[in-house]
């Protein structure tokens, strides 16, 4: 940090936390799982930025040099019978749900309804979808397997309808916009690692386990600050601007700043 009569900015950091998205569920016509809680606060100066959920944007911390604070990135959850929940993410006091696992399915009688989580996981079968958690995500789903599938995730951006996934939510706290955080779909796939994007359910009996995405922690702030990320972390920073961006894509640790 410069010292001496240069004027220094507050380290005030801008965030966004994104949980691990849940497993999608295996056997037959499982519901898709919900994506990873979604926490945001950067755009609320200028209105552009959300957090997940319907809610607005947060209001970003003001931070202390040399003094560690903790971020854990969550994994995705495994597909199953049902679909495993995420594992939260958290940047400081700063924690994001991690998804819910899409409800199992297994004819004619035994329907699941997915699991609550940041998004909630989609219903297997006919069944409810699971709750989504409030200013992180929506709830997943009511499928119909009448006409052969089970119920979408819900998404960081809007709740599953039906065998429909809920999308996701747009940042462009590195600069660039990027969605993150949406539900799996009936037989849409395994999710790609650091989207906090719920796994899809299977399409059929003996259908492939489908996992999701593993979440993210990005970190803005002034380049007057130097970070340092510690043992256990996996980290890159970028310049945008006047501005420096953290982006952690593994495990847990600390960072501080300089």
């Amino acid at each position: 940090m410069p010292t001496g009569d240069e004027y220094v900015l507050p380290l005030t950091v801008d965030y966004l936390v994104v949980a691990g998205g849940g497993g999608g569920a295996s056997y037959e016509a499982g519901g898709g799982g919900g994506g990873g809680g979604y926490r945001h606060s950067y755009g609320t100066a200028s209105g552009t930025g959300t957090s997940g959920g319907g809610g607005a944007c947060e209001s970003a911390p003001t931070l202390s040099v040399s003094t560690n604070y903790t971020v854990t990135v969550g994994a995705g959850g495994a597909g199953g019978y049902p679909g495993a929940n995420g594992s939260n993410s958290v940047f400081s006091t700063i924690t994001s749900i991690g998804g819910g696992g899409g409800g199992g399915f297994s004819s004619p009688n035994t329907a699941n309804s997915g699991v609550a989580g940041g998004c909630g996981g989609g219903g297997g079968g006919a069944a409810a979808g699971g709750a989504g958690t409030a200013n992180q995500g929506y709830g997943g789903g009511t499928g119909n397997n009448n006409t052969g599938g089970s119920g979408g995730g819900g998404g960081a951006g809007s709740a599953g309808s039906g065998t429909t996934p809920g999308v996701g939510v747009a940042s462009s706290i590195t600069g660039t916009s990027v969605t993150r955080s949406r539900g799996g779909g009936y037989s849409s796939g395994t999710a790609a690692a650091n989207t906090g994007n719920g796994g899809g359910g299977a399409q059929a009996y003996g259908g492939s386990v489908q996992q999701a995405g593993s979440g993210i922690v990005i970190l803005r702030y002034p380049t007057t600050y130097t970070i340092t990320i510690g043992a256990g972390l996996t980290g890159s920073t970028t310049t945008d601007g006047s501005s420096k961006v953290t982006t952690i894509t593994v495990v847990m640790g600390n960072v501080r700043w300089a």
